[in-house]
């Protein structure tokens, strides 16, 4: 004999064993998550998500076996290009920072730094200070409009000439 649970049974078992949830729910439902995440910038693309979301749509009837393929076959080659990418980056980052000279751990106050071969040194940047409020400038402002001219008011009649209609 079964028992059916309502939603609210649910809810409470759900609210009351820890980590139920994340047994419970599908891959797919994972998947699509960690992708939005992906594509919002949260969190880092991981191609098993995209694999696992191909897999659930073609299961489902959504895409056909040659859209599964060609869609994965994308997705693979453009995070292959990716890494080929980030790992160059990387090499180029790493023989820059291997080809610098050392430099000294103390520095006088009043040193300024070398110009690295030839090149001239960076000027200074100077510190954001406001200015004084007498010193700053006016700023345009719009001429103000001229008001619509009002309608006049309608004159009403005087009292005795309504008393003289007919003597």
């Amino acid at each position: 004999m079964t028992t059916e649970l309502s939603s609210t049974t649910i809810t409470n078992i759900l609210e009351a064993v820890p980590g139920i949830k994340t047994v419970l729910r599908s891959p797919a439902a994972d998947a699509m998550v960690n992708l939005t995440r992906a594509a919002a910038g949260i969190s880092v693309f991981d191609l098993k998500d995209a694999r696992e979301l191909m897999r659930f749509a073609f299961r489902r009837g959504l895409i056909n076996n040659e859209e599964h393929d060609r869609v994965l076959a994308e997705v693979e080659g453009a995070a292959q290009a990716r890494q080929t990418r980030l790992a160059a980056r990387k090499a180029a980052r790493d023989d820059k920072v291997r080809g610098r000279p050392k430099t000294r751990a103390t520095k006088s106050k009043g040193a300024r730094p070398k110009a690295a071969h030839g090149r001239k040194a960076q000027p200074k940047v100077k510190a954001f200070k406001p200015r004084p409020k007498a010193a700053r400038p006016k700023h345009r402002v719009a001429p103000k409009k001229k008001p619509a001219p009002k309608k006049p008011k309608r004159m009403k009649k005087p009292k005795a000439a309504k008393a003289r209609k007919h003597r």
